[in-house]
């Protein structure tokens, strides 16, 4: 693990949690940490110096699978069309994990070649595998397990599902 994950886990109380979770702009990664120990870690990509991540303490307490997307009001999505749940189209993939509500989450993505760079408009953005496996470890670690069944018929389906965890997931992210 990298020094600077370390200092993060170390010096935020917020890690001595069952469940947490620490971004690194700088290094472009995702790490999992569950009682203490890191679990899972994921390359990401992160905002740009124009549309930067957000940096600080967050939780995550709400999941959308096969969410729509709609454009936000911002220069960069003008024109941009909204897309259903399942559309090919549709920039966030299979599923969403809210941080910073309603405009920052962890979403899928289908440009896999731009994780470990800064290339999103602030959000974090992960391989369409790594994003589902990171929604479904932490909805079934905070409370709201679902059966294999559910997740298939949900990410195979064309309707969203909004999932409200019962425990809060700390999500640190920092440079």
């Amino acid at each position: 693990m990298t020094l600077l994950l370390a200092i993060l886990f170390a010096a935020n109380p917020i890690f001595n949690k069952p469940l947490s979770i620490a971004v690194s702009t700088q290094k472009k990664i995702l790490v999992v940490r569950q009682n203490g120990r890191d679990v899972k870690k994921y390359d990401v990509a992160v905002g740009t110096k124009k549309h930067p991540t957000p940096l600080g303490t967050f939780s995550i307490s709400h999941i959308v699978w096969n969410p729509a997307w709609h454009p936000p009001d911002a220069n960069w999505a003008k024109g941009k069309q909204p897309a259903k749940p399942g559309d090919p189209k549709n920039p966030m993939k299979v599923v969403k994990l809210f941080f910073q509500e309603p405009d920052y989450y962890i979403h899928g993505t289908d440009q896999e070649d731009t994780l470990g760079a800064a290339a999103s408009h602030g959000c974090v953005r992960m391989s369409q595998k790594d994003v589902y496996d990171l929604a479904r470890f932490v909805q079934q670690n905070a409370g709201s397990p679902e059966s294999d069944d559910w997740y298939a018929q949900v990410i195979n389906g064309t309707t969203q599902e909004d999932v409200h965890l019962k425990t809060a997931v700390p999500i640190v992210i920092g440079k």
